[in-house]
């Protein structure tokens, strides 16, 4: 059984760990890690290529070593194992720049007044995750590809050998952001193309990463509300990917509701994002934390279970969801077929 007790280190381990974010944060904005790609340095030396002052920098680099992100010897700091991978901005496996989005000054603000929304019961933000043009959805579609790159991989072995047989594969990508959802599934199909919602701020960078995916001809603009926009179709599968959670269960089933008529009889509902399972919350944290964010951050939002998915689902006129896990992430894929 987990012990839970409440110990006097992991109190004031928890009150410093804001300092663990920011010395990830001003490394990764720094250039810290792809200074020591190369091999290990001195703090002056590191100094000179970052422009900044060598006791400043000395001090960071010592900071970052007594965390685990560098590794120091003699004077000399380079990366630990891992870093490299991870932390250098040309490796493939690239995370550096999550923290864009994991650890944005939106999400820090908004959590700084995070009594205020545990009273009011939601966000008392004048500017948050429902707010029109929101500029942090431009972060989240510029910097979010790391994590979504797994989870849309999920997604498209969900559904391909049924893609594949289809002479055509329209797909509506609904708050879309990056695009990572829909662009997976026509790098996958060539018969396939995108329709991408988002507001007109977001979409420019999604065009970004049709360009650099290759597929670029085959997406289309759609700007505007979801709630509003005329969605065309109809479309092969709509993909709805973490946005449910902003909304109440009730609003989000309206949201469902109104996807539903733009689906082919034949169609497909493709619903990502946490969810809450049968754990108790020191089993499952995740999903609990980003339910704290929604409460500081939407109106009504949190995490939804997978019964309650279901509930929407069937009422929106889909069958329940088959659930695909991301392996190394929190999300969940839930796929689910068209019925009237």
């Amino acid at each position: 059984m987990k012990d839970t007790a409440v110990s006097r280190e992991s109190l004031l381990a928890m009150m410093q760990a804001y300092k663990t974010t920011s010395l990830l944060r001003t490394g990764v904005s720094m250039g810290v890690f792809d200074c020591l790609a190369e091999g290990p340095v001195d703090a002056d030396t590191a100094a000179g290529r970052l422009g900044a002052d060598p006791r400043g920098t000395r001090i960071l680099l010592n900071a970052l070593a007594a965390i685990g992100l560098v590794e120091e010897d003699g004077g000399r700091f380079g990366l630990p194992a891992g870093a490299d991978r991870l932390l250098v901005s040309k490796s493939p496996g690239y995370l550096g720049d999550m923290v864009h989005v994991m650890a944005s000054d939106w999400e820090w603000d908004a959590l700084k007044r995070l009594d205020e929304a545990v009273r009011r019961g939601g966000t008392v933000m004048d500017v948050h995750a429902e707010t029109p043009g929101y500029e942090y959805w431009e972060d989240f579609a510029a910097y979010a590809v790391a994590v979504a790159r797994p989870t849309a991989e999920v997604a498209a072995d969900a559904l391909a050998s049924w893609a594949a047989g289809r002479e055509r594969l329209d797909v509506l990508d609904v708050a879309c952001g990056h695009g990572m959802y829909g662009l997976t599934l026509a790098q996958r199909n060539p018969q396939a193309q995108v329709w991408a919602l988002d507001w007109p701020n977001v979409l420019p960078l999604t065009e970004q990463h049709a360009e650099r995916m290759g597929v670029a001809d085959r997406l289309h603009r759609l700007p505007g509300d979801m709630f509003e926009v005329p969605l065309g179709g109809p479309y092969d599968v709509v993909m709805v990917t973490n946005v449910l959670h902003h909304f109440s269960e009730e609003k989000a089933g309206e949201l469902l509701a109104r996807l539903a008529p733009a689906v082919r009889p034949d169609g497909k509902i493709v619903l990502v994002g946490f969810t809450l399972g049968d754990a108790p919350p020191a089993e499952d944290p995740a999903p609990h934390l980003f339910s704290i964010l929604m409460l500081t951050w939407t109106f009504e939002g949190e995490v939804h279970s997978v019964p309650a998915y279901d509930r929407m689902l069937t009422a929106a006129g889909f069958t329940r969801g088959r659930r695909f896990d991301v392996p190394g992430l929190a999300f969940r894929v839930l796929v689910a077929d068209r019925t009237s």
